[in-house]
């Protein structure tokens, strides 16, 4: 068995994909004419030509941009069925699921249609496709802090549909702290917190420490500039606070960053449980299997760090112990079949 077809039949989790971000063309297409939405296109071809990203912000205009067609409860469901669907084809098991409120209700949206649209796919998602699922909503953090304790206060209506909250969008000049109340309202809550740490971002590292000793987050997205500061390294090692990389999104906001692979080689080698995503897949071009398999193919990542990253996304995920522990086996026994 080659390593590819290794990888795609290994059990996993992703833990970091945004499903406004698995709107592919044909999709968008389809939910625009159903809608009558004038998106300005009317080939697949045409819509990926539209694809050119080289730094945040770029793809930010054109991710927010496509989420017109989303209109209806039942295209809520339609999106993240579908994307649940490919998920299976990659050996996924279980998804912890982002979703962008914000920029739907901004819209005329409303929340419940959002909400119950993604929650119902999540619900189906076991019997339908063999995976478990739950939603993590996020906040626009080029929003204000107002409308991300509106929209925790929708949240608190549906409280029962969503496993924890998150933050999202265009981290200039926008930092973790900026949230903190909304997000000490949602720990006191009970509720899982993680936030993003983009890239080689202007405050990467005071980011990192900010949601690390200021936010107390459960897991961080993306964050591999940790490796800038030892002291944060050994930190999340020792209070198990895992990273969500996306390799192949990196290599598009920055295409010299060579997917960020060796900060991940290296965090992944000095025992931080860190894992492998696919983000936005629609944009960027490849699911979790295939982010994984671009370590393998471009970077030189030994079976053994494939194995070790898919285990990693079981650890750091939110379910319990038990499942856990169960799907760690799942690797175990396919390892000694393959």
């Amino acid at each position: 068995m080659s390593l590819r077809d290794f990888i795609y039949g290994l059990p996993k989790a992703e833990l970091h994909l945004h499903l406004e971000g698995t709107l592919e063309p044909e999709l968008k297409l389809e939910l625009a004419k159903k809608n009558n939405v004038e998106i300005g296109m009317s080939t697949v071809e045409e819509i990926k030509s539209t694809y050119q990203f080289n730094d945040l912000p770029s793809f930010l205009d054109v991710y927010y941009s496509g989420m017109s067609v989303l209109q209806t409860e039942d295209d809520f469901y339609q999106l993240a069925d579908q994307y649940l669907a490919k998920a299976k084809t990659e050996g996924v098991k279980h998804v912890e699921m982002f979703f962008d409120p914000q920029a739907h209700t901004s819209r005329g949206v409303s929340f419940d249609d959002v909400i119950n649209g993604y929650y119902r796919a999540s619900q189906e998602s076991e019997e339908r496709h063999g995976i478990t699922s739950s939603l993590i909503l996020c906040f626009l953090r080029d929003l204000s802090e107002e409308s991300a304790l509106e929209h925790f206060e929708l949240a608190m209506n549906h409280r029962e549909k969503i496993i924890g909250f998150g933050l999202d969008s265009d981290e200039h000049d926008n930092p973790p702290t900026k949230f903190e109340r909304v997000f000490a309202k949602a720990k006191a809550e009970g509720f899982k917190i993680t936030m993003h740490c983009d890239i080689d971002q202007k405050d990467s590292i005071q980011h990192i420490n900010d949601v690390i000793h200021v936010i107390n987050v459960d897991r961080i997205d993306h964050g591999t500039n940790i490796v800038e500061s030892p002291e944060l390294v050994d930190y999340v090692i020792e209070n198990n606070i895992g990273l969500t990389s996306c390799p192949i999104s990196n290599g598009f906001i920055n295409e010299v960053t060579e997917m960020k692979s060796k900060e991940i080689k290296y965090l992944l080698d000095k025992g931080v449980k860190i894992m492998i995503n696919s983000d936005d897949p629609a944009y960027f071009g490849g699911y979790v299997a295939e982010n994984m398999c671009a370590l393998a193919d471009k970077y030189d990542f030994s079976k053994e760090d494939i194995i070790k990253l898919a285990k990693n996304s079981f650890e750091i995920s939110w379910i319990s112990p038990e499942e856990k522990a169960a799907y760690i086996k799942s690797i175990d026994e396919y390892v000694a079949n393959n």
